[in-house]
C-alpha cells in the first residue's frame, strides 16, 4: 500500500479497533462478513472502481455497500461505509485493506474468548509442519482445485484440532488465497496477532533446532534491535546448512552458510 492508503487504513482501524473489541466474541461474525465483502470486490473489478473511485462522492458509495451487506451487523456495515468514504491509490487497496480488517476482527474474537495465543501456536505449527511437504504445499495454492476442496484440505493439516478461529484461517487462506502462497497468509496473520499482542515476531530458519539458551538469547537480541518484545517462531530446515535466517516483517538477516555461497558466486561472476 502507498502513503494515501496507507494513512486511510490506519485511520479506519484506529476508528474501529474500539468497537470489534467491543464487539466480543461477536467480532466474528464482523470478520465473516467483511470476508463476504472482500469476495464480492475481488469478484466484481467494476464494484471495486466505483466503490474506490475517490470522484464519486461517499453517501452514493455508502448506500450502495449498505445494500451489499442487507442483513449484516450493523458494526460491519459502519465499516465497510468508512472504507468507501476513505481515498485509495489504487482500487485494489481497498480490498486488501477490508480483508486486514476482517483478520483483525476475526482474530479480535479469539482475544476476547482467550484463545489468541493458541491460535498463534497453532498457525505456526500449521506453517512449521508444511516445511517438508511440498506436494501439500503445491495443490493448496492450485487454483484448479476447487476452492472448498482446498478449504478441507488445509483444515486436514490441524488433525481434528485447532481452535475455531484457527480453523477459519486455515481455511480462508487457502480458499482465497488473493495472489499468495498459503504459508504467506499464514505469516500475515501471525503478524496481526503480535500486532494485537504488542509484539514483534521474527521468523528464524535455522539447520538444526536451537536450543531454549539460544533461543532466549536471540529472543533478547532482536527484542534490543528492534526496540520492542519480539515472539521467535524457529523453523528447522535442513538444507541450509549453517548459520541463520532471521525475518521480521519486512527486515531480513541471512546469515546461512548457503546464502553466503551464493554471495560469492555472484561476486565471481562479475
Amino acid at each position: 500500500m502507498r502513503g494515501t492508503s496507507r494513512a486511510s487504513l490506519q485511520v479506519v482501524e484506529n476508528r474501529f479497533a474500539p468497537v470489534i473489541r467491543a464487539a466480543g466474541s461477536q467480532a466474528r461474525t464482523v470478520g465473516e462478513e467483511l470476508f463476504a465483502l472482500v469476495d464480492a470486490l475481488d469478484s466484481s473489478g467494476s464494484l471495486r472502481r466505483t466503490l474506490a473511485d475517490p470522484s464519486l462522492a461517499g453517501e452514493p458509495k455508502s448506500a450502495l455497500v449498505a445494500r451489499l451487506l442487507d442483513g449484516a451487523d450493523s458494526r460491519t456495515v459502519e465499516i465497510a461505509q468508512a472504507l468507501v468514504a476513505s481515498r485509495w491509490s489504487a482500487d485494489a487497496d481497498l480490498t486488501e485493506a477490508t480483508e486486514r480488517l476482517a483478520f483483525v476482527a476475526l482474530l479480535t474474537s479469539a482475544e476476547a474468548d482467550g484463545t489468541l495465543v493458541q491460535v498463534e501456536e497453532e498457525l505456526f505449527a500449521v506453517t512449521r509442519a508444511l516445511a517438508g511437504q511440498r506436494e501439500v504445499r503445491r495443490a493448496l495454492q492450485d487454483d484448479t482445485y476447487p476452492a472448498q476442496a482446498r478449504g478441507s484440505l488445509a483444515e486436514q493439516l490441524l488433525g481434528g484440532q485447532g481452535t475455531p478461529v484457527t480453523r477459519a484461517v486455515v481455511r480462508r487462506a487457502a480458499a482465497a488465497p488473493r495472489g499468495r502462497r498459503f504459508v504467506t497468509t499464514l505469516q500475515h496473520v501471525g503478524d496481526v496477532v503480535a500486532e494485537l499482542r504488542s509484539r514483534e515476531v521474527a521468523t528464524v530458519v535455522s539447520a538444526s533446532p536451537l536450543t531454549a539458551a539460544q533461543t532466549g538469547r536471540l529472543t533478547d537480541l532482536l527484542g534490543r534491535a528492534l526496540g520492542r518484545a519480539v515472539q521467535v517462531n524457529v523453523v528447522v530446515q535442513p538444507d541450509v546448512v549453517g548459520g541463520l535466517r532471521v525475518q521480521a516483517g519486512p527486515d531480513v538477516i541471512d546469515a546461512t552458510v548457503l546464502s553466503r555461497l551464493a554471495d560469492a558466486r555472484r561476486q565471481l561472476a562479475g
